[in-house]
């Protein structure tokens, strides 16, 4: 049976290459996504560690918060870093030398004024020269580390974004002011952020202190231990140094690295995660291709089996011999799918480093031995499953019946269980969808999904008759007889039909749900900006860090400007239980100039009266009413009573507890930055009123001027970059889809031969045949698609209604244009895969099609 198995894959190996094809892409999948996510994170491990060579221990400050991220939570408690702490550190047995260390987030312009980065990673530390005049973190390139208040350095691929050399002016800026400074130098570093596409700006140790902390203090200090001194003995005579014992973090560079290596596991980790996820996705659809061509296999070789049923073979042979086949084509394939993988892997990292400028770590290529084993035993094993119940109907056909028939129909006892278990996941997953939906549970959403999903496929053979008898008369009418013979094929045999159109519902059902659940997004962002805002521009940091205090003053100078309110976050804690509640202060006169408040109860004049407002939901959560009182600790430690006087309808602008800037903004500390600034203008939102805020702001780079249009760009931009790169992991199972339809009509076209030269004899012409071939397939994929883009309405139906919480107004919205090309992509899809089978069908011969078997 070993010989028949491998004698029967030889024979039949051009009606196998889709199949293999199928297998290969998926485990080209796995194996790629392994090799690329080991050999990421082993290059950030490896360029981690060279960070802290150096670095016998660290002593952090967690209290040290960096201008333009503080709250306002208040100064630090206890001790501090300072240069005493850094001198007396130096000064411990074993310690070579100590280094104060400053950092935050510095926006560089380039000569245009636009941002260098995305500002997120735009980096700012302080420049600490050793003996020899440089700083060991940063090896210089060329010039000069920075000496005063009025230089800076910058990385070197800073410098050439920006178009920067020795001696320019470079305009720097923090949360306020932009900066006009001399760049004195170049610097390499292997920071990630950086190397990924960042920026980098040095300044002398006391200008950064002053832009980030205090005067004198540093956020951390890096010791360097002495040869052969031992990390361990360094760390206990550091942590005696400390004033209090719990004074400061402090730990050797090796538990440090140890723990970034632990974030870039998890990092890597999550990254793996979601690409093995679409990876199953498109196994699971490559399971449909390989029980349907084994299940063909079987049905065309029913006399060979029999035939070996009458000599003796056991009905477990039979099994084995199929099974054996499936193995051999899961293993040729998993090998060929591994050596793409690593190729995938290679070519992704050559691509982000070179056109997508990602700039990441280089390092070499890993291929674990788990991702070989992995790799191939899910192909292996996959493709050995999804031939097991192909292989146990070729065991249980009789040895009579089957040398009498070319395929035995499925019984209607099987058709009936098939169909019981069907509308079973079916009722299951619609009640899941129902009750998601309904407590707004995005799992219990996802559970039902899956279980409509696969009870509709199983239902699929029951649906398709139906279904597909919609298009017989427009096919009639349109193409003749071979129209008619393209449906009558289609519903021939419902389980292969159903079979090869569930590969392409399932990308089409994925697609579809979240193209809509991106549109109905779109419209709740586009309604709640429009609706809840009066202001024309909201001024804020790109980054999401506090404005400079400094930049309301600029603002309410600017000409054009009729009313503006600052936004402040104060953190105060209840002096009941100590829990901390975030107030959101405003300016009390003109908040509801700026946005649009609909009082449910109490007082629309709340806020002039000193009173807080609260949104409804806000309300609901924490049982407060119109009356209410909280007393509070303010950040400066100072007590106080505050009284809800009204309840409002929650928005963008206004969400949680809102009280007058006048009321809280005094309690919070000192340099407290800003969350944002609303505005208005005389004559709305013109260009000539955004530019005059923005050279308010001093053309911070960092600064971001943003009005209703701005909002609604970035929201659906935000929303098609998501959506895109969906599309990209679904593209696979949707090229896998495509080959089963090619093989399905290819292995028919050979099943049928005898019936396609009967057809020609009678007179149906080459292109009769083709266009019969073509039109069937079109069929089938029109039935997967539209099956697929009725599921997908479906789900994100259901999948709106639990994000109905955190988007205002959410509703339901079916983009007709995008779900229309979703069809004709279908129909597209069913036409091209039918070229080749169509071609071969038209140019059988008459006479031997006619003497096949």
């Amino acid at each position: 049976m070993y010989r028949t198995a491998l004698r029967n894959v030889l024979a039949h190996k051009a009606r196998l290459l889709m199949t293999t094809l199928a297998v290969l892409l998926g485990t080209a999948f796995v194996a790629g996504t392994l090799v690329f996510t080991d050999t990421l994170g082993n290059a950030f491990r490896s360029q981690n560690a060279k960070s802290y060579t150096d670095i016998a221990v660290t002593i952090s400050d967690h209290s040290a918060v960096s201008k333009g991220y503080d709250h306002g939570g208040g100064p630090a408690d206890g001790p501090v870093l300072t240069e005493e702490t850094r001198k007396a550190v130096a000064a411990l047995p074993g310690a070579a030398e100590a280094r104060g260390v400053v950092s935050g987030f510095a926006g560089i312009a380039d000569k245009k004024g636009a941002l260098i980065g995305d500002g997120f990673s735009t980096t700012g530390t302080n420049y600490v020269p050793g003996a020899d005049g440089t700083d060991p973190r940063f090896p210089l390139v060329d010039g000069r580390g920075p000496r005063t208040s009025g230089e800076v350095a910058l990385a070197t691929r800073t410098a050439e974004k920006g178009g920067y050399k020795i001696g320019d002016t470079v305009r720097v800026a923090i949360n306020g002011p932009v900066m006009e400074l001399k760049l004195t130098g170049t610097v390499d570093t292997n920071d990630p952020r950086v190397v990924s596409g960042g920026s980098l700006a040095v300044f002398d140790t006391a200008t950064a202190q002053q832009l980030y902390l205090s005067p004198g203090r540093y956020a951390e200090i890096d010791v360097k231990g002495k040869p052969g001194a031992d990390d361990t003995a360094l760390l206990a005579a550091v942590k005696q140094s400390f004033p209090e014992p719990d004074a400061f973090d402090a730990r050797t560079g090796r538990e440090l690295a140890d723990e970034q290596d632990r974030m870039i596991a998890a990092g890597t980790k999550v990254l793996s995660g979601v690409l093995l996820g679409f990876a199953a996705i498109s196994f699971f659809v490559g399971i449909f291709i390989i029980a349907n061509t084994f299940t063909m296999l079987v049905a065309q070789r029913t006399k060979e089996l029999a035939l070996l049923r009458a000599v003796g073979a056991s009905r477990k042979q039979i099994t084995r011999s199929v099974l054996i086949e499936a193995l051999l084509v899961g293993l040729t394939a998993s090998v060929g799918g591994l050596i793409a993988g690593i190729g995938i892997a290679t070519g992704l990292r050559a691509l982000l480093n070179g056109p997508w400028e990602a700039n990441l770590p280089e390092g070499p290529l890993v291929i674990a031995p788990s991702t070989v084993i992995g790799s191939v035993g899910v192909g292996v094993v996959v493709t050995v499953l999804a031939a097991w119940l192909p292989a146990l109907r070729a065991s249980r056909i009789a040895p009579v019946a089957a040398m009498s028939s070319v395929e035995q129909p499925a019984t209607q006892k099987s058709l009936l269980v098939r169909n019981i278990i069907g509308l079973l996941f079916a009722a299951a997953g619609a009640a899941g969808l129902l009750g998601g939906a309904a407590g707004k549970e995005a799992k219990l959403v996802g559970l039902g999904a899956a279980a409509l999903l696969i009870g509709t496929f199983v239902l699929t053979p029951l649906l398709s008759r139906p279904l597909i008898a919609l298009f017989a008369p427009a096919l009639h009418k349109l193409f003749g007889m071979p129209g008619k013979l393209a449906r009558e094929n289609a519903v021939r045999n419902p389980r292969r039909t159903a079979a090869t159109a569930s590969a392409l519902t399932i990308g089409i059902t994925l697609i579809t749900a979240l193209t809509v659940l991106g549109a109905s997004v779109n419209k709740s962002v586009d309604e709640s900006t429009a609706s809840d805002r009066k202001s024309d521009y909201t001024v804020a940091m790109q980054n999401f860090s506090m404005l400079s205090p400094e930049v309301a003053g600029q603002i309410a100078k600017a000409p054009g400007v009729t009313a503006m309110s600052v936004k402040r976050t104060v953190p105060v804690k209840a002096v009941a239980d100590g829990d901390t509640s975030y107030l959101t202060a405003v300016d009390a006169a003109a908040f509801d100039r700026l946005v649009n408040l609909k009082v449910t109860e109490g007082s629309a004049d709340a806020l002039k009266q000193g009173k807080l407002l609260s949104s409804v939901g806000y309300a609901e959560r924490n049982r407060l009413k119109v009356g209410s009182t909280l007393d509070v600790t303010y950040p400066d430690g100072t007590r106080g009573t505050l009284t809800v006087g009204a309840l409002v309808e929650s928005n963008t602008e206004a969400a949680g507890l809102i009280a007058p800037d006048s009321l809280v903004g005094p309690h919070a500390m000192a340099g407290s930055g800003l969350d944002a600034v609303l505005v208005k203008g005389a004559d709305g939102a013109t260009a000539k009123f955004k530019q005059a805020l923005r050279d308010a702001t001093g053309g911070n780079p960092l600064i971001t001027v943003k009005g209703e249009k701005e909002v609604k760009a970035e929201s659906r931009q935000m929303v098609t970059d998501v959506l895109n790169m969906m599309y990209g992991l679904l593209g696979m199972s949707v090229v896998i889809a495509i080959l089963g339809v090619i093989n399905t009509m290819a292995m028919s076209v050979f099943e049928r031969r005898r019936e396609l030269g009967m057809l020609r004899a009678i007179g149906l012409d080459r292109s009769g045949i083709g266009r019969m071939v073509r039109l069937e397939s079109l069929l089938i994929a029109l039935f997967g698609g539209a099956v697929g883009v009725l599921l997908g309405i479906v789900t994100a139906w259901a999948g709106t209604r639990t994000m109905a919480d955190s988007f205002k107004n959410m509703t339901l919205v079916v983009p007709p244009v995008q779900i229309g090309l979703f069809l004709v992509a279908a129909a597209v899809i069913g036409l091209l895969a039918a070229l080749w089978p169509a071609f071969r069908a038209s140019r059988l011969d008459i006479l031997s099609s006619i003497k096949s078997e």
